[in-house]
């Protein structure tokens, strides 16, 4: 008995594994869903087509042609710049089938095109007796103009202060034969 009350007392004291309770740390993981979760919420937002009213279409109760109650775009406010090769810039206002003025070929800088838009910032609002409502530029570049004079026009509505512009890139039959006569 005693040799066996040895052997149990052996298994008895020997010491037994202990039983852990494994904790899991859950910050990282949710700290990672946030992001995601915020990754994706600005990734749609900013993959969200982007629209600005130009009011060419209409301009709401007071109207904004020439007379009360007109829907249509005042053409007297309207500026298009069609830009071509060799740094040069074809602008006219009105409709090309019957421009306020006659189109004309500007550079850029100071004493071209930049002179030219100054000009029509104080005369369009005196013209129409809209003081909130400035000129409305539309720039079209030509296949042959480059980034940079895209950029250069860009500039210049910056520096004139033009707050209402538009790049098109659509031009009528019209358009496409003074750019070639030009």
């Amino acid at each position: 008995m005693s040799e066996e009350s040895n052997n149990f007392r052996l298994i008895k004291d020997k010491p037994r594994s202990k039983k852990l309770n494994p904790k899991i740390d859950l910050a990282a993981m949710i700290s990672v869903s946030f992001l995601l979760i915020i990754f994706f919420m600005l990734t749609k937002e900013l993959a969200r087509p982007q629209a600005m009213d130009l009011g060419i279409s209409g301009c709401g109760e007071g109207g904004c042609g020439p007379e009360p109650g007109c829907r249509l775009m005042d053409h007297r406010r309207q500026m298009t710049l069609l830009l071509d090769d060799n740094n040069k810039i074809i602008g006219y206002r009105g409709i090309l089938e019957v421009p306020d003025e006659k189109p004309k070929v500007f550079e850029y800088g100071k004493n071209g095109i930049r002179a030219e838009l100054i000009r029509l910032n104080r005369e369009i609002p005196e013209m129409t007796g809209y003081k909130e409502k400035g000129t409305i530029v539309l720039i079209k570049p030509s296949k042959k103009s480059n980034y940079g004079n895209l950029v250069d026009i860009l500039d210049e509505m910056a520096i004139t202060q033009i707050r209402t512009y538009a790049i098109i890139n659509d031009f009528t039959p019209e358009e496409q034969k003074l750019l070639a006569s030009k």
